[in-house]
């Protein structure tokens, strides 16, 4: 039977509580660290060799729906009950509204190191050690709207923007791409300054801290955001009907993109499954 996932706006104190304890047992046994090293690893932007899966390419939203199906997974073995919620930043804008909660997430970092000092994901609290990551910093940072250089979470419109696209993705599949539902989500735009991020780039950005980069996911609100993001591509496949991930077919010798993206029917690494049966999770979850 298919589990929901809440705004997490609607959740309960007893549904926030549960979700809090079970990812910190989540982290406790190690597993957690696991989810950050495998994001960074698979954080290949197209400006590399090789094959790109989680960023930058078609697979973006599939890759993430499988990644967000495993956090899941080990989530729901330490209490069954729990789900990762989504928050809707087109909605929720403030930086003391929920996530920010102390009940939550905790809020924004200190303006000194931007060391999160609140909630149970503070460094103080003894549970949240980051042990993976690009610095050798042991604290959960945020630097919610960037004090500094001020920057806006994205709005209706903007995401409207890439729902109102009908075809999935573009040739040549990766960040110049200007039209196509998956990059005008992830966001990569041309310019300079915060025109250059849009969307799902754009909320990474204005979080700040920890959520810059690769290993993002050592911030617990990386999670509420990608199934947020995920909602999207829920949201966009019952607008555009009939409508498909694209490529269907993967591009040929001779063609830049060739063995560096996943095509609808070829296996994404590093699991065993292909874009085309990530397409329908109806009989897995649902949205409220």
């Amino acid at each position: 039977m298919a589990y929901t996932r809440k705004d997490v706006s609607a959740l309960t104190s007893a549904e926030k509580r549960r979700f809090v304890k079970a990812m910190l047992e989540v982290k406790r046994r190690g597993q957690y660290d696991e989810f950050v090293r495998m994001h960074i690893e698979y954080y290949t932007s197209d400006g590399e060799d090789g094959l790109r899966t989680a960023h930058m390419a078609p697979s973006f939203l599939p890759w993430h729906r499988r990644f967000l199906l495993e956090l899941e997974k080990a989530l729901r073995k330490v209490d069954p009950s729990v789900t990762v919620p989504y928050w809707d930043w087109t909605r929720e804008r403030s930086k003391t509204a929920v996530p920010w909660t102390k009940d939550l997430l905790g809020g924004n970092g200190r303006s000194s190191d931007h060391q999160v000092t609140t909630g149970p994901f503070a460094y103080a609290a003894g549970n949240w050690t980051i042990k993976e990551g690009i610095t050798d910093g042991e604290f959960l940072t945020r630097d919610l709207g960037r004090a500094r250089d001020p920057i806006a979470l994205p709005t209706k419109d903007e995401l409207e923007s890439a729902l109102a696209e009908p075809v999935y993705d573009y040739s040549p599949w990766d960040s110049t791409v200007t039209r196509g539902f998956r990059n005008r989500l992830e966001g990569w735009g041309t310019g300079r300054g915060s025109v250059a991020w849009r969307n799902h780039n754009r909320v990474h950005r204005w979080v700040g801290g920890a959520m810059l980069g690769g290993a993002s996911v050592n911030d617990p609100v990386f999670w509420l955001h990608h199934a947020f993001i995920d909602l999207q591509w829920y949201r966009w496949q019952r607008r555009h009907g009939g409508a498909r991930y694209l490529p269907a077919n993967p591009p040929g010798p001779g063609d830049e993109q060739h063995e560096r993206i996943v095509a609808r029917r070829q296996k994404m690494p590093p699991w065993d499954v292909t874009p085309d049966s990530l397409e329908d999770v109806s009989r897995i979850y649902r949205y409220a």
